[in-house]
């Protein structure tokens, strides 16, 4: 059950974030550039692995009311507090490029711009609260984005 609910959050939240506005809201029609992959690849990779540590580490899903129960710390969240934000204007990044389209380049600044004050005003007191030790220790440790 707990797989099916993250493979349905992923599909309901950085799926319409990095594929359905990009492509369908943004750029429906544009001739797509094979330069695009060198960026949407890496993205939609990171994006896949995170899922899968909120799963399988964090015995949880991406969706704020069904949140991982342990701290997710490992992976990609070893190097960065945030890879799936990262791998979410990574894929954005690499449509920009793959469509020749700088509305969604536009679209990318100002996801970044909303993911960062979603960090700053709701994920990182939410888990010094649900997680006060660990989120200390991991906060020092590792750095916001990259």
């Amino acid at each position: 059950m707990l797989l099916l609910r993250a493979l349905l959050y992923f599909l309901l939240f950085p799926g319409m974030v990095a594929f359905v506005i990009p492509l369908v809201w943004l750029a429906r029609g544009r001739t797509f550039h094979f330069d695009g992959l060198l960026v949407l690849v890496p993205g939609v990779a990171i994006l896949l692995e995170c899922v899968r540590e909120f799963y399988v580490n964090g015995k949880g899903t991406l969706a704020p009311w069904d949140p991982p129960r342990h701290l997710v710390a490992g992976g990609l969240y070893r190097w960065s507090r945030n890879p799936m934000y990262v791998g979410v204007l990574l894929t954005i990044l690499g449509w920009a490029i793959a469509l020749r389209s700088g509305v969604v380049a536009g679209y990318a600044v100002a996801t970044f711009a909303m993911f960062h004050l979603r960090v700053l005003l709701y994920e990182e007191p939410t888990l010094r609260r649900l997680f006060p030790a660990e989120w200390t220790a991991y906060r020092h440790r590792v750095r916001r984005w990259i």
